[in-house]
């Protein structure tokens, strides 16, 4: 594989990364939740071969239990 080929790879994994990031963000936001810190890990973005970590950041205890509220709502329940 060419440098050119790797950079082009790279980046494609940090844009995919990104995509990831937005659609997390839009999701979130459909059920009320909002992760004021939500971004992808800068360190992880590094060098010539990526590896993109998306970083949920902090948030107050009422969003984190938004957020629980939300996911317990979404999870299945036993019958």
């Amino acid at each position: 594989m060419t440098a050119t080929e790797r950079r082009k790879e790279a980046a494609d994994r940090v844009r995919a990364a990104e995509d990831a990031v937005a659609r997390l963000r839009a999701g979130l936001a459909s059920v009320g939740v909002k992760l004021p810190s939500l971004r992808l890990d800068p360190a992880s973005c590094a060098g010539n071969e990526p590896d993109p970590l998306v970083d949920l950041g902090r948030c107050s205890i009422e969003t984190a239990l938004r957020l629980s509220a939300q996911l317990e709502a979404k999870a299945p329940h036993d019958s």
